[in-house]
């Protein structure tokens, strides 16, 4: 028996029920309504107990037993400011509309991480409220709510947000991150680049009439759009400020006391490194140092309890209303306890913020394949997902921009600066321009083949660095971005082939020289434009020969070793395009191509 009520009401005949008969059995009807209610709790026990049994998706779990409840969903790379932390000077290219996620993609994506245990997404961009169906989409998720969905969020800057909120909170909105650097009206204008006020025009339901409000900052509109999600109920409402030194850093005092009247959680996090903000550490400021000077101003600061996926590490002033916190990625990093994972606008799965692996769902999607073969595909990222992200040594991308896939171990291209004043193009010196050339490796006076003799040759630095790539088509491509292959880890397994045989290039090809090599690095990264892996190899030591032969076989094995694990679901691979693209050292000096692949 689910219920066990142990007292009884009986009625002996209807004069029970007169007033002095009810009050007569309150007692008893106080026991049962009682009794009820602690059945009721009793089964809520049980069937949360039962949940907490219940084994967690194996997609969503990586090797370090970490289960990833926390789906972040960035909705377009458009974004209404231009951050300095965020956005590049020069701006970025945008993904064409086409390329980007429909909306029945994002609710299918939605759908199905819910579905395996994710309680909670969060909308991001760029900036999520310039999305023309934002309040529709946020409607549509929020009915994922009763199928696990706890908490809907979104992160935004504030400026186009405060007309919306009203009907967002309706829709499901039930958490709302704004970002906010500065609480100067002119920096804010320098931190956004964007400057001067922007008019507000309000409807007026009653008559149809136009109200125009002129002179409304991009600052009072953030502030107006935090004081609207209070007045809402929204919980909790969190302003993130990104902390730059020389910049912003002698505001965080300021922040705090904006907790003192109101109720939000303001969160400071440390400046983070990404390809175009010149990252550098002297803007960067360690959260300990930021501690400390908010603890000279108020010195009964109390360290609050933080749930083992907090990325914030929570404080708290006992008279204030609202709280404050510290996003410490760079120096006291969270990695051991992260939850999360990231869709990009243009439907990129990444498990990492730092990492450069990016998993195509898109064209996925569009391909219509069942579920669970998504959910495989997904899992097997998952997998790769590292125990720790590489800090300021690690480039993510900009915030708002989407880049092709790279590969799923966070390779890259090398790439080489020219010196000051010279040319695109270094070409050796000309020591002789009357001669005409000649083989080296060919006897002059028989005509046969014949090593050089390289023992009076000086022995200096010698480096060199090749490329090429291969096609392996769609199929093959999908299969080694979700390390799927029954083969096993193409990338690594080739990695490890290119500098291997950059190694053993003396034993085959018959007239190099065996060479102590002092270093080999083999770079590969994956192209979805053409469905291919580029392979980046430099070869370095100090010798008395070049090292272009060992650049050159590492990248011809490592992409032989991809054919041929790959053959198997594709036998019309494409190598090409193997060359040298720059060397240094030897009597010829410095040398480079333009290191440019051709398409």
């Amino acid at each position: 028996m689910l219920f066990n009520l142990r007292a009884r009401v009986n009625f002996r005949n209807i004069g029970d029920l007169t007033t002095n008969g009810i009050q007569k059995i309150q007692p008893q009807i106080r026991q049962i309504s009682s009794d009820i209610q602690h059945s009721r709790d009793r089964i809520k026990e049980k069937l949360a107990a039962i949940e907490r049994q219940r084994p967690f998706s194996k997609f969503l779990t990586d090797r370090f037993d970490r289960h990833h409840t926390y789906l972040r969903i960035s909705l377009t790379e458009k974004c209404n400011l231009r951050c300095t932390y965020c956005m590049p000077a020069e701006g970025v290219d945008l993904t064409p509309s086409h390329k980007l996620l429909s909306f029945e993609e994002i609710i299918r994506i939605a759908r199905l991480f819910v579905s395996q245990g994710v309680n909670k997404i969060r909308l991001t961009g760029g900036e999520p409220t310039v999305r023309s169906d934002i309040i529709n989409l946020v409607g549509e998720l929020g009915k994922l709510k009763s199928q696990g969905l706890q908490t809907l969020a979104i992160t935004s800057n504030g400026i186009a947000l405060k007309r919306k909120l009203p009907r967002l909170a309706e829709n499901g909105l039930s958490s709302l991150n704004i970002s906010l650097d500065t609480l100067d009206p002119f920096k804010f204008e320098l931190i956004t680049r964007r400057k001067g006020t922007l008019d507000e025009i309000i409807l007026r339901h009653t008559d149809s009439r136009l109200l125009i409000r002129q002179n409304i900052s991009g600052f009072e509109r953030v502030m107006e759009s935090i004081e609207q999600a209070i007045s809402l109920g929204i919980k909790p409402v969190k302003v993130n400020c990104v902390v730059m030194r020389g910049v912003n850093d002698q505001e965080v005092v300021d922040f705090v006391e904006l907790t003192r009247t109101m109720a939000i959680d303001v969160r400071f996090i440390e400046y983070m490194p990404f390809d175009g903000n010149k990252w550098n550490e002297k803007k960067f400021v360690p959260y300990k140092e930021l501690l400390d000077n908010i603890r000279n101003k108020y010195h009964n600061v109390t360290k609050l309890f933080d749930d083992s996926n907090d990325t914030s590490k929570a404080y708290h002033i006992p008279e204030f209303v609202g709280r404050f916190g510290f996003i410490t990625s760079m120096s006291d990093h969270f990695c051991g306890s992260c939850n999360r994972l990231r869709i990009t606008a243009d439907g990129n799965l990444k498990v990492c913020l730092f990492g450069n692996a990016e998993v195509n769902l898109r064209d996925l999607l569009r391909e219509n394949i069942p579920d669970q073969q998504l959910l495989d595909i997904i899992g097997a990222a998952v997998k790769n997902k590292k125990k720790q992200h590489a800090g300021s040594h690690m480039y993510h991308r900009p915030l708002v921009f989407n880049q092709l896939i790279s590969s799923p171990f966070g390779y890259t291209h090398a790439s080489y600066s020219k010196k000051s004043g010279s040319s695109d193009t270094m070409r050796p010196p000309d020591t002789n321009t009357t001669n005409s050339p000649t083989l080296s490796h060919v006897d002059s006076s028989s005509g046969r083949a014949s090593m050089v003799n390289v023992s009076k040759k000086p022995s200096t630095i010698r480096t060199a660095t090749a490329c090429g790539k291969i096609r392996i088509g769609r199929e093959a491509f999908n299969l080694v971005l979700a390390n799927s292959l029954k083969k096993g880890d193409v990338l690594t397994v080739s990695q490890i082939a290119g500098i291997n045989a950059a190694k053993h290039t003396g034993y085959l090809i018959p007239l190099c020289h065996p060479l102590l090599l002092s270093h080999v690095s083999v770079d590969l990264r994956m192209e979805e434009r053409d469905y291919s892996v580029e392979i980046t190899a430099k070869v370095e030591c100090e010798g008395k020969t070049g090292v272009e032969m060992e650049a050159l076989t590492a990248v011809s094995v490592s992409a032989l070793t991809i054919f041929d694990m790959c053959k198997s679901v594709d036998k019309n691979m494409v190598i090409d395009n193997l060359r040298v693209i720059h060397k240094t050292g030897g009597k010829s000096g410095e040398w480079s191509s333009s290191g440019k692949l051709e398409q």
